[in-house]
């Protein structure tokens, strides 16, 4: 699971580090001492996992928990127990008292990553494989097809993605990473935090968008490299 660390104090910082590296399972993206900052990361990186202080200046954890993703799984850290009952109403996966006890830190993290799983299980229930030419998506209880070649992009809107088609819009429960995972990459691009774009459908591009039918997609600042080297070796 990506996670990353969001506490205003760097010993707290380090002391939950530590216990992260000893942790197969984890894998530390980033350490930030602000919201702000985590918020801006998350939004071009993909974190499953946060081990966050609530009594931060400015944005606090609770207020930062109340805004991401729930696919976004929470893990409390903090010096006082009276922010339990807050931490609960935001549906943190567990609530850890500083100086983190290891043993009850392991007890959070296998916590989340039991149900980490079953989010991702719950999300590959939603696409049935096909074969290299079409898949199948659930939406609105029903099986769509959906051949490749058809897509003109997907977009990521929160826990759903958007698959746009010529005439049509299929929209599943699912995380943008994990469809993209599922895609073959000869033809789909990742290009910012939201979009994925067949590139057999691109009528043209600059050096900030992208031109798919009526449709203007940005060329995220991280993405923009990816896409020119990949995009011309392609073509």
């Amino acid at each position: 699971m990506n996670c990353i660390i969001v506490d205003d104090e760097p010993l707290a910082r380090e002391a939950i580090e530590i216990l992260i590296k000893d942790t197969s399972q984890l894998n530390l993206m980033g350490m930030f001492n602000n919201a702000i900052g985590a918020s801006k990361f998350m939004k071009e990186n993909p974190v499953d996992l946060i081990f966050l202080d609530i009594q931060m200046p400015g944005i606090t954890g609770i207020e930062f928990a109340r805004n991401i993703s729930k696919r976004t799984l929470v893990i409390f850290t903090t010096a006082y127990t009276e922010y339990a009952l807050d931490s609960y109403e935001v549906d943190a996966i567990d609530y850890l008292i500083k100086p983190v006890d290891p043993e009850h830190f392991h007890k959070a993290v296998h916590k989340a990553i039991a149900y980490h799983s079953l989010l991702l299980k719950e999300e590959k229930e939603n696409i049935e494989a096909g074969n290299t030419e079409y898949f199948f998506v659930k939406s609105e209880r029903r099986y769509f097809k959906i051949n490749y070649k058809d897509i003109l992009f997907i977009e990521g809107l929160k826990d759903y993605v958007i698959i746009q088609l010529d005439e049509q819009r299929v929209i599943t429960r699912m995380n943008l990473k994990n469809i993209f995972e599922l895609l073959p990459k000869h033809n789909f691009l990742r290009v910012n935090k939201s979009y994925i774009v067949n590139t057999k459908h691109i009528d043209s591009f600059d050096n900030n968008d992208i031109f798919i039918k009526t449709h203007e997609i940005a060329i995220g600042n991280t993405y923009r490299d990816a896409f020119f080297e990949t995009f011309m070796r392609m073509g």
